[in-house]
């Protein structure tokens, strides 16, 4: 008999859903700094640095253990069984990361009184949430065994959750 939760995958795995899920949230988020934008660079500006917290600590922890990661295994996955396929955390990780680079772009913009060029970094980092949330297709993950090239061995064979 197996002593391996059914809900939690392999070390170096994650439920497919879970990231899926975490860019339904992004999608809002970034959505939502967009529309505030209009009214409120500021503000946008403030959000947009929450939301590249979130993507600082995908990153650095990988998705189980980004804030997003986190609700999904708290409140959903113990409601909805186990995963039906898993994925590689490392591909994720690096998603997570070109998303920071996009978001600290945006802010960036937002802060330097460049309303447009933050709106445009933001909308490169929602196209992706977006194409990851309604159809499984993660741009940071499709480009990760190019830049995996680049990367230190240790880097790119880390089984952190």
């Amino acid at each position: 008999m197996s002593n391996q939760n059914p809900l939690k995958p392999p070390v170096g795995q994650v439920d497919v859903r879970g990231p899926r899920f975490a860019a339904w949230i992004t999608t809002a988020v970034l959505a939502l700094v967009l529309i505030v934008s209009v009214f409120s660079v500021p503000a946008a500006a403030v959000l947009l640095a929450v939301q590249a917290v979130v993507f600082a600590l995908g990153a650095a922890n990988g998705p189980r253990r980004s804030p997003y990661g986190r609700i999904y295994a708290t409140l959903v996955a113990p409601r909805i069984g186990p995963a039906p396929e898993v994925e590689p955390i490392a591909p994720l990780r690096f998603a997570q990361l070109v998303g920071l680079i996009f978001a600290v772009l945006g802010v960036i913009g937002f802060a330097a009184g460049s309303t447009l060029a933050g709106a445009i970094f933001t909308g490169f980092a929602l196209f992706a949430a977006f194409l990851n949330a309604a159809f499984g297709i993660c741009l940071g993950c499709k480009i990760y065994p190019l830049a995996a090239r680049f990367l230190p061995k240790a880097a790119t064979s880390s089984p952190t959750a």
